[in-house]
């Protein structure tokens, strides 16, 4: 493509967190540029961020509708390629559903929908409108994930028996939503983060990394929920075991009660011959462990590891990638697909983020989970999709 594609951006004003980390990350390749926005659903909010950001004030909207109307009328070239959504999970689906209908691509923030009917309809509207939608579960991007997988998939663990992923933070330790503290305010407020917060904040991460690690699907989970601290409106904690299709079983639990704990996402993959572990926060390194032989462990940017873990390894070994560029690699493969889209050619086959059909799955997650959790930790069949 012999222009920079157009992003872009509802919500992730001047307040916001994650808005500012989906910017850099789009950035980094020099393929993105962001030239609009409704950053705010408080239209002042809005324009302020958009001065911040230093673009065209004509190209700065007080809705997210009013900017699907006006983008759609600019030509090809000229108006956004896609957008990327950074609200809070109740607007997720409105915004997409009015960006694929007005027919732009879209990125967006996890989880996907408020709740599982809603992933259902987005799933059919971008079937319908064959537009491209990437999902920003962003830990599928490290190197070490894809070296993961891959060793997975060449048989290097054997027949996988058990998997234990967990993501404990400490956050939300005291009540600070009920102090007003905005980022917590929202995701424990059923209305505005729907019907689970921890399981639907982190929990979803967890279950995601295992799926793309292994390819497991869940057959049926067994989910104990808590809130801890008093007056909070969902959960604060959340432990299950899993069955998973096929006869290997698990135990995720995720947390935001865990007093010292930052973004402790991690996962173990035991198998007939061998296991592997692989730790958010020490990203570069994928632990390889043995019955008979002593572990060994592998690192980001070396010549050893799979042609996947080397398309996605930015800088070389010793110089350490994170988060900004696992997120940074989910934007490159998902513009790799939008400049397809744009141009009118198809999507090439080996683009690797995550879909819509992630997004059905996380949310039915969080859906089964939910029921069991509600029925006293039954064992509850993973609702169908």
């Amino acid at each position: 493509m012999s222009r920079k594609l157009k992003m872009g951006m509802v919500g992730g004003g001047k307040d916001a967190f994650i808005g500012a980390v989906h910017r850099l990350a789009a950035n980094l390749d020099g393929k993105i540029e962001l030239v609009a926005g409704a950053f705010s659903s408080t239209p002042t909010k809005s324009h302020e961020s958009g001065a911040l950001l230093l673009l065209d004030p004509k190209r700065v909207y007080d809705s997210y509708e009013a900017m699907a109307a006006a983008e759609a009328k600019l030509p090809v070239g000229e108006r956004i390629d896609f957008v990327s959504i950074v609200t809070p999970n109740f607007a997720h689906f409105p915004a997409a559903k009015t960006f694929l209908e007005a027919g732009f691509n879209v990125v967006c923030d996890k989880p996907m929908t408020l709740n599982l009917q809603e992933a259902l309809d987005l799933r059919d509207l971008v079937r319908r409108t064959r537009k491209v939608f990437a999902l920003t579960h962003n830990y599928t991007g490290y190197p070490m994930v894809k070296e993961a997988r891959e060793r997975v998939r060449a048989g290097a663990l054997g027949t996988i028996l058990k998997v234990v992923a967990e993501y404990p933070q400490g956050w939300l330790l005291n009540p600070i939503d009920q102090a007003g503290q905005k980022q917590a305010a929202w995701r424990t407020d059923p209305q505005r983060a729907g019907a689970s917060s921890c399981i639907g904040d982190i929990g979803t991460h967890a279950e995601n990394l295992t799926h793309y690690i292994t390819g497991l699907e869940i057959e049926e989970l067994c989910a104990d929920f808590t809130t801890f601290v008093e007056g909070r409106r969902l959960e604060d904690d959340g432990n299950m075991l899993v069955h998973f299709r096929g006869g290997a079983k698990g135990v995720l639990y995720a947390s935001q009660i865990s007093a010292g704990e930052e973004n402790n996402l991690t996962i173990r993959v035991y198998g007939t011959k061998a296991s592997l572990e692989w730790h958010q926060e020490h990203p570069n390194e994928l632990i390889m462990k043995y019955q008979d032989a002593p572990r060994q462990i592998f690192r980001r940017g070396n010549d050893y590891l799979s042609d996947a873990a080397k398309r996605f390894t930015r800088l070389p070994s010793g110089h350490p990638e994170a988060f900004i560029e696992a997120f940074a690699n989910i934007y490159r493969e998902a513009a790799r697909a939008i400049e397809a889209e744009v141009a009118g050619q198809p999507v090439p086959a080996d683009v690797d983020f995550p879909t819509v059909d992630d997004g059905v799955t996380g949310m039915a997650f969080i859906e089964t989970a939910v029921k069991s959790a509600r029925a006293g930790a039954a064992w509850t069949k993973f609702v169908a999709t």
